[in-house]
C-alpha cells in the first residue's frame, strides 16, 4: 500500500509535536512570531542502487512510504535569535502509523526519554509499565512508545542549529 498525499502529511509532520522552551508548550507547526525556536522535520528512507558492480545507499524524501519501510525523521531544532536559549526542550510525537525503531533516538548532547501515555510522562526505556487489561503491569516495549523528548545538555546558542533523529517503521 502506497501513501497519499495528505495521508504522507499526517505520517511525517503531525500536529501533535511539541516543542518546550523556557517553560512555554509550543506546538511544532504553530510557532509564535517572538519565539526564537523553529523546527524543521525532515522524514527520509534509505534506498540502496547498483550501478558498475557497486552498491550505493542513499538518504531519499519518504513520497512513498509501504509498509515494513524504515523511515528516518531528523529534526532540526534552529535558534534564529542572536541570544542563546537555555537548554531546550524538543517533544515529538511518534506517527501513529508508525513503530519506533529501538535505540534509534539520538541527538549530540542530548538526554532522551520516552512516553507511553500520549507525552503526559517521560522517563527512561527501563522504568516505563504498560498496565494490561487485568491490571498487571508489564514492561514498555519500542512498541507502545508515544512520543520522544530530547533534552539538551546545553543552551542553544544564538543563530544555532542542533539535530536530533530517530527512526520508526510504517506498519
Amino acid at each position: 500500500m502506497t501513501y497519499t498525499d495528505n495521508m504522507y502529511r499526517a505520517l511525517f509532520y503531525p500536529t501533535r509535536g511539541m516543542l518546550i522552551t523556557g517553560g512555554a508548550i509550543i506546538g511544532l507547526n504553530c510557532h509564535a512570531a517572538s519565539d526564537p525556536i523553529s523546527i524543521k522535520a525532515i522524514a527520509e528512507v534509505e534506498r540502496s542502487s547498483s550501478s558498475h558492480g557497486r552498491e550505493t545507499t542513499r538518504l531519499i524524501p519518504a513520497d512513498r512510504v509501504v509498509s515494513g519501510d524504515t523511515v528516518i525523521y531528523t529534526l532540526e531544532v534552529r535558534n534564529t535569535a542572536p541570544i542563546s536559549v537555555p537548554r531546550p526542550v524538543v517533544t515529538y510525537a511518534i506517527p501513529e502509523h508508525m513503530t519506533y525503531t529501538p535505540d534509534s533516538a539520538v541527538g549530540p548532547g542530548t538526554e532522551v526519554a520516552y512516553s507511553v501515555d500520549a507525552g503526559r510522562s517521560f522517563d527512561a526505556p527501563e522504568n516505563l509499565k504498560i498496565q494490561e487489561p487485568g491490571g498487571q503491569l508489564r514492561a514498555a516495549t519500542a512498541a507502545d512508545y508515544t512520543h520522544i523528548r530530547w533534552q539538551l545538555k546545553n543552551a542553544l546558542k544564538g543563530n544555532s542549529v542542533a539535530f536530533v533523529r530517530f527512526r520508526a517503521r510504517a506498519k
